[in-house]
């Protein structure tokens, strides 16, 4: 009979004593009764001696585990059967905690008057509080500490009483030398650190757009908290092997701002490896995957191994106890690229540390946000960053084909060549039946040359005159592809289309040889232009010359097409740069990095998840958003465009010119950009129109934002005047005409965009009226001749998730941002669109209203129309019922309708719910509600 069925059998009090004995001698505690009592025992080196029914001080009672260390008491473990809420025993182990018998406090560590360490156990949890902590309180952990890592506690508190843990060191960080760091970074080492001191959250998010120093930041980060604040040792989970090779390399190379050493002559810095974890190390680099084996007790491999740094299991992995890595291994984790699907499948070995869990990310999903609770400590934006001159804007390029828009039909009887996946053996054979095949299943299920060589052929034709004009050698290019087949048909056709040999364009993917060799040749060499990938290359793998980002595959996640796009950001000096382009000396537009271009043969810019560029219109010059700018004439879209070309000039000119047009400015060219990148950031905007107050005009606040962001040139010919004589030492002309078509190829702008998904919505809508509720409700009122009754919120929600799925994956604010695009003047600004403004944008497509209004506005005015009739007719409300009356208002305006369960939730249920309303409202109350829906939903 196993432990399991024997512990079956025992009474629950006692089935969780049993478990809780187990975990403490899997941790190094020899579990002792009173009787036996050996201080002397425990695992060799650190003693230590957990004794079970202790009687503690009178009034005290008797503790459950009293918990030795080196012959000193340490600690109280209060059990309880599994399934009890710990925290509501913590009185009980506080107690004993306070109830050392006088004999014992010689033999004893104490904070005052308490022993320091307190657990309450059940045997499937453990709360752990450390008294030495500057506010105490009580943490989940995985496992009971081990003996040594207690005695170390205890050491570090006799050493430092006035700050003995990290939790109080951390309080006195010294200022931080900014001195090579960027304001971002400032930003996000200050908010973390802060968040560590204030113990709100056992976990933060830094968001910084890709390019911006994340890992220079991570590492900046762990010095200070290695150095000053008390941290012992530091897990950087990186996304996938071969980078951990890049961020060691970052702590190698980071010179301490205090003595200029490097990191590894200061601390060690270790990549987890088949000989598990050092003693010594500081720092450990590695994959989850990796941890994960570790925990388990398997082997990890020295080298790069693809299946098990990209094996994710089908079912959230379950964790075990590792004598070897205890939860207390390390004090804080950092995730890197942590918008990845971590938090289900692997979000156990996360949690199974006792550590700050530290996230960085370029792109946040609803996941990342939630797992890390909300705590974003800084938030940096790809915008802001192009502003910032910390990376440059992109623009798109868009090639369709009728293949891959729409597919193509294979006639029975027609000879194929068929490929064995597994072998890559071609056999040519007759197909018996027509295979009609869909975009969606082209280089899939069918792989069509002609398609590929098309798409490849128009790149290279319009590459020196559209994408990049006046170019003479091609840029380096990272085409996305599939799967490994079709990324090995991609590069056998570069070379073909281009005529060029192997060291020209190679194949970069976990299957191909040598991977790492062909990647550092793609950042170095002058010779390889083109490289063609799958995954590999898709996050965290700098290429700083990379000047072309080339979708032939789709991208169903926001987070994973921003690391993508993210591939082509980077900045990199002038002489680097031009060591790598052939070009540089004959073209002008090659000696310098200002932008990137996305050439998209698939759709993937198209999806609604796709933000913008900053250059928003092309075809103006800078001369002219200069002179919109001085008449205070200039629209959003051109403000974006104005910041832009700025940002790429100030990448462009020399240090002394940079001088000369930040002293006529009367400040740095960069402060000027950064604040035309707010003044068109939706969330700046959100934020001016809340400081402004109900009742704002809100188009004028946003204009009032635009204008003081642009005051600085308008103000200032001087600054305007020589920002265009250095743009035309600089620039040259480019020839942006309509390029021939295929069936498209074509530069994209935001206004095209939305004109397409307000065509598209309208569509839908006709497609599918008889299928979609809160249509037909609108349908039955038009043929009615009446006014409609209003559709629940369960049918907008209906109507919300369909929109919500691909293909189109609409939301209320995206729909609505298009409307403000296409029907100026005839759309009233919503700052957040809600679900509940579907019903709006239906009647303003449908019902042909006359303006777009946002849905609670609407709901709002009409309540104050009926309050108003109300008043003519001679009926008062006191101000008890008119508190009920705005809120049910309210929840109208927020979920299209209110019914009787309701009331008794928020917020009426503080003042009694569906009884309060009858209390107050009278025998009138069911038709104040009945008339309230009927009064003010559409």
């Amino acid at each position: 009979m196993n432990s399991n069925d024997q512990d079956s059998r025992l009474p629950a009090e006692a089935r969780a004593r049993a478990l809780i004995d187990r975990q403490l001698a899997a941790a190094g505690w020899a579990v002792q009764d009173r009787k036996a009592m050996n201080l002397f025992a425990g695992e060799l080196g650190v003693h230590g001696v957990a004794v079970r029914e202790v009687v503690m001080a009178p009034g005290h009672g008797r503790v459950d585990y009293l918990l030795y260390v080196e012959k000193k008491v340490v600690g109280v473990i209060e059990a309880k059967p599994q399934g009890t809420t710990l925290s509501g025993v913590e009185w009980q182990s506080a107690m004993y905690a306070t109830g050392l018998p006088p004999e014992h406090r010689k033999r004893a560590h104490t904070v005052g008057d308490r022993i320091p360490f307190v657990f309450e156990a059940s045997g499937s949890e453990t709360h752990f509080t450390n008294g030495y902590d500057p506010e105490p309180r009580a943490r989940k952990m995985f496992n009971f500490p081990k003996p040594a890592t207690l005695a170390r506690i205890v050491r570090d508190a006799q050493d430092d009483p006035d700050f003995p843990t990290w939790r109080a060191k951390v309080r006195r960080m010294p200022p931080l030398n900014e001195e090579r760091l960027r304001p971002a970074q400032t930003e996000a080492i200050k908010g973390t650190e802060a968040s560590l001191a204030a113990e709100r959250a056992d976990r933060s998010l830094i968001q910084m757009a890709t390019g911006a120093g994340k890992t220079y930041t991570a590492v900046t980060l762990s010095y200070r908290l290695l150095k000053h604040a008390g941290f012992k040792r530091v897990l950087f989970l990186v996304d996938r092997n071969n980078l951990a090779k890049q961020t060691a390399a970052e702590f190698s190379n980071y010179e301490t701002p205090d003595d200029g050493r490097k990191f590894t002559e200061l601390y060690s810095v270790q990549r987890l490896t088949g000989l598990g974890m050092l003693e010594s190390s500081n720092v450990v680099i590695s994959t989850i995957q990796r941890v994960y084996s570790v925990l388990r007790g398997k082997d990890v491999p020295e080298g790069d191994d693809p299946a098990l740094d990209s094996f994710v299991p089908d079912a959230p992995v379950e964790i075990a106890y590792n004598k070897d890595m205890p939860p207390e291994s390390f004090d804080l984790v950092i995730v890197d690229e942590a918008h990845r699907s971590i938090y289900g499948v692997w979000k156990g070995v996360l949690e199974y540390f006792d550590a700050h869990i530290l996230g960085l990310t370029a792109t946040p999903g609803k996941q990342t946000f939630a797992f890390f609770r909300q705590n974003l400590v800084s938030q940096y934006t790809y915008t802001q960053s192009v502003a910032d001159c910390v990376n440059v804007d992109f623009d798109i390029y868009r090639i369709k084909t009728e293949i891959s828009e729409n597919g193509a039909k294979i006639e029975a009887g027609t000879f194929v060549p068929k490929v064995d996946r597994r072998t890559r053996i071609q056999r040519i054979e007759a197909i018996d039946e027509d295979v009609e095949y869909k975009k969606s299943q082209l280089d899939r299920a069918v792989q069509n040359p002609n398609q590929i060589r098309t798409v490849l052929e128009t790149f290279r034709g319009r590459l020196f005159t559209e994408i990049f004009p006046g170019r003479t050698a091609v840029p380096k290019t990272l085409i996305f592809c599939k799967d490994d087949a079709h990324a090995e048909e991609v590069v056998t056709q570069v070379r073909q289309v281009f005529g060029k040999g192997n060291d020209f364009a190679a194949k970069i993917t976990y299957q191909a040889k040598d991977p790492e060799g062909h990647l550092q040749a793609f950042r170095t060499s002058a010779r390889l232009r083109i490289a063609v990938t799958v995954d590999m290359i898709a996050t965290g793998t700098d290429v700083k010359p990379l000047e072309c980002v080339f979708f032939m595959r789709d991208v169903r996640s926001a987070q994973y097409f921003e690391q993508m796009k993210g591939r082509g950001a980077r900045t990199m000096p002038k002489p680097d740069f031009q060591a790598v382009t052939p070009d540089s000396q004959t073209s002008p537009t090659a000696q310098e990095k200002t932008r990137f271009v996305i050439v998209d043969a698939i759709g993937v810019t198209e999806h609604d998840f796709v933000d913008p560029p900053l250059m928003r219109k092309k075809g103006i010059s800078l001369d002219k958003l200069l002179g919109k700018a001085a008449s205070l004439t200039i629209t959003e879209s051109e403000t974006a465009t104005l910041a832009s070309r700025l940002a790429a000039l100030e990448l462009q000119v020399t240090p002394g010119e940079r001088a000369e047009l930040d002293k006529v400015a009367g400040q740095p060219l960069k402060k000027i950009v950064k604040k035309l990148v707010e003044a068109c950031d939706p969330e700046q905007q959100a934020e001016a129109i809340s400081a402004a107050g109900e009742g704002a005009d809100l188009q004028q606040v946003i204009d009032d934002l635009l204008e003081r962001a642009i005051t600085p040139l308008a103000a200032n010919p001087e600054l305007r005047t020589r920002i265009i004589e250095l743009r035309r030492q600089h620039d040259q002309i480019i020839d942006d005409t309509n390029p021939d078509t295929l069936i498209e190829a074509y530069g994209v702008g935001a206004v095209d965009k939305a004109h397409e998904i307000v065509t598209d919505w309208r569509a839908y809508l006709d497609e599918h009226r008889s299928e979609i509720s809160a249509i037909q409700v609108l349908q039955q009122a038009e043929a009615s001749g009446t006014k409609p009754a209003g559709s629940t919120f369960a049918q907008i929600k209906e109507l919300a998730d369909r929109i919500a799925r691909p293909p189109h994956q609409w939301t209320p604010q995206r729909l609505w941002e298009a409307y403000e695009q296409v029907e100026k003047g005839r759309v009233r600004v919503n700052a957040k669109a809600q679900i509940t403004d579907l019903v709006s944008l239906l009647r303003f497509t449908l019902a042909g209203d006359d303006e777009l209004v946002p849905y609670a506005d609407k709901v709002h005015e009409r309540y104050q129309g009926w309050l108003r009739q109300q008043e003519q007719a001679g009926i008062v409300f006191t101000e008890t019922q008119k508190w009920w009356l705005d809120n049910m208002a309210d929840v109208i305006a927020s979920s299209a309708g209110i019914d009787v369960d309701q009331l008794d939730g928020a917020p009426f249920d503080e003042r009694g719910g569906i009884d309060g309303a009858l209390r107050d409202l009278g025998d009138q109350a069911d038709i104040l509600l009945e008339t309230l829906n009927k009064e003010l939903t559409a």
